[in-house]
């Protein structure tokens, strides 16, 4: 595909970073956008520093995690751990640690935690959408080797894909994946019947999602119990029991 979106002399703009932070630009002003509408009063600054601090953890922790996952290939060069301008982020990384910072901080300042996470959940999805499209452009994440007739060939000396080799467009099936949430979320949301069902159906059907699709991954997935069981599939096994917990507990307690 194009790694390289643009060239301006002795720089490059990657298209990795490019999408992603299309994504997280987008996903912010629909959030703040979606709380205007929807009438849920915070202060902007508290929302933007929730944003900021979301955006931030976010990008660490996925960055945190694809490291540990290709740690031997950062070990001789650890340099190569801060740049990223050609991929290398793992979304359950970054997920798992911005949920962190930000119930730390919404609880902190007093904050309507499960509203403002069903509030901002379609900006995750949405976000996630268009950093696979970076995956795909730069590469990164590819599938296994396939002879369907949509299979998709890197040839850019550039890209982090094998050359020359059809593969499965999974970072396109994971994109595709994130734009049905997005859908279905905002849909979903004249149904919902308590705070925090949005967020908690957010992570459950991505996880199903993931599960499957890491199958069809052809890049080093960092095995959690090789090689039947990726590090991203068992965190996904997690959090499907996590998420299918919290739904049950936060209805029953609605229901109060």
């Amino acid at each position: 595909m194009y790694p390289i979106l643009i060239r301006l002399g002795n720089l490059n703009i990657y298209a990795y970073g490019f999408f992603v932070i299309l994504g997280f630009a987008v996903g912010t002003l629909l959030a703040i956008w979606r709380a205007k509408r929807q009438g849920i009063y915070v202060p902007f600054e508290r929302l933007v520093d929730l944003f900021f601090y979301s955006v931030l953890s976010a990008i660490a922790g996925s960055r945190i995690l694809y490291v540990l996952i290709n740690f031997d290939s950062y070990r001789k060069n650890p340099f190569k751990i801060f740049d990223l301008s050609e991929g290398g982020l793992v979304f359950y990384g970054g997920l798992l640690l911005a949920i962190g910072i930000s119930i730390l901080y919404m609880k902190r300042h007093k904050m309507p935690l499960w509203r403002l996470a069903d509030l901002v959940s379609p900006s995750i999805a949405l976000g996630l959408f268009f950093g696979r499209l970076g995956c795909f452009s730069a590469g990164c994440c590819y599938g296994r080797e396939t002879s369907l007739p949509w299979a998709v060939v890197f040839k850019d000396p550039n890209s982090l894909a094998p050359l020359n080799v059809p593969l499965h467009p999974v970072q396109l099936y994971e994109a595709g994946m994130a734009l049905f949430l997005f859908s279905f979320l905002i849909l979903w949301e004249s149904r919902k019947g308590f705070e925090g069902e949005i967020f908690w159906l957010l992570i459950l059907l991505y996880s199903i999602g993931r599960f499957f699709i890491e199958f069809l991954r052809g890049d080093p997935r960092g095995f959690f119990y090789e090689p039947f069981l990726s590090t991203s599939q068992a965190i996904g096994i997690l959090l499907v029991i996590v998420s299918l917990f919290m739904l049950f507990y936060l209805k029953r307690k609605a229901g109060k």
